[in-house]
């Protein structure tokens, strides 16, 4: 791939040419048991000799291909194949439908099959959003109370929808505030380059490269909403029974790849960036909005007494989703979490 800084004197064109990344789009209908088993027709069960875990473009879930590197698999007695996802719903279909053991999925997209009653559960979190989603604005937009009445371009139903949504009920305002224009990320980055709207919600690379053009700014991004875009490993509670020792060693494999991600960020970029198709310095943009979990933060994600767990954030994330009929009852997050692996893989 052509360098993504380079396109900034192009960036219109850079914009509509549909930049990867990634996971943004909630799921809807693909996650139904129909849905799930005709999507995957032909793939293979999972091997009863592996976990089978899939794997789509986000830094969070890519990361565990440094693991896959680094031999900590290995290191921790998990046999694992990673099956990559260029589409990322298609992955969360195979898991509904089990043809994976595991999944890398987000916990708004795993509150829809836990409604329709599939035994899956989130057994680790591998990251938060800290700021690779942002709602940028025209450098004359000083305030929330100056944004009322504007026009916000994003992708509508989306992640990008959600952070706009929160953005706004923490701010004061109401939905019908502002004015949102439906289009597709690379769309909305280039409509509003081009001044045809006075803000769009947008995620990296979109959000580095417009801000260092100096034509938007900031004025709200995912750091500001911990543990509302919480990415996870999400298992079948097949797997779970089946498979308990290879999840555990993964779990303990990761907390690992945290580590090696904190020690050599630029180390972890470069092996995290070939499977993307990137260059390492392209990737690196990705890197300080990701906030990676480490043992202490699944801990408190894990646990429903704390603040900003997938307990506690669920009624947040699955108001939104309810509101846009995106899933049709209220879900129950005690029944989507199994934190009992967390705790063997902490064990000494």
């Amino acid at each position: 791939m052509s360098s993504l800084l380079s396109r900034l004197s192009s960036a219109a064109a850079a914009f509509a040419a549909g930049l990867p990344h990634r996971r943004r789009r909630f799921s809807t209908g693909v996650v139904s048991c129909l849905a799930a088993a005709t999507l995957s027709a032909g793939l293979a069960a999972p091997a009863q000799a592996e976990v089978k875990v899939g794997v789509s473009d986000w830094p969070g879930w890519v990361a565990w291909y440094v693991a896959q590197e680094k031999g900590y698999f290995k290191k921790h007695g998990a046999d694992v194949k990673l099956v990559w996802f260029a589409n990322y719903t298609d992955s969360i279909a195979a898991l509904s439908g089990g043809q994976l053991d595991a999944n890398s999925q987000t916990w708004s997209d795993t509150l829809g099959p836990l409604v329709k009653g599939l035994p899956l559960k989130a057994i680790l979190v591998n990251d938060n959003s800290a700021g690779n989603d942002a709602l940028l604005v025209s450098p004359k937009i000083k305030s929330f109370a100056e944004l009322k009445g504007k026009t916000v371009a994003l992708e509508e139903f989306s992640v990008s929808h959600f952070v706009l949504a929160t953005a706004l009920a923490k701010n004061g305002l109401k939905p019908t505030d502002v004015k949102v224009t439906n289009l597709a990320a690379g769309d909305a980055a280039a409509a509003f380059m081009a001044g045809k709207v006075d803000a769009a919600l947008v995620w990296n690379p979109w959000i580095d490269q417009i801000t260092k053009s100096g034509k938007g700014k900031a004025l709200f991004t995912s750091k500001e909403m911990p543990g509302l875009i919480p990415d996870l490993l999400v298992a079948q509670q097949k797997a779970i029974t089946t498979k308990r020792k290879d999840l555990v060693g993964m779990i303990r494999a990761w907390f690992d790849t945290v580590a090696f991600i904190q020690a050599q960020p630029a180390e972890a970029a470069k092996i995290m960036s070939k499977v993307v198709s990137l260059k390492p310095d392209e990737y690196a943009v990705f890197m300080p909005g990701t906030k990676f979990f480490d043992a202490a933060a699944n801990h408190a994600a894990l646990n429903p007494g704390n603040v900003a767990s997938l307990a506690a954030v669920t009624p947040v994330i699955g108001g939104f989703l309810l509101e846009h009929k995106l899933i049709d009852g209220k879900p129950d997050p005690t029944k989507g979490v199994d934190a009992s692996l967390l705790a063997d893989a902490l064990k000494k």
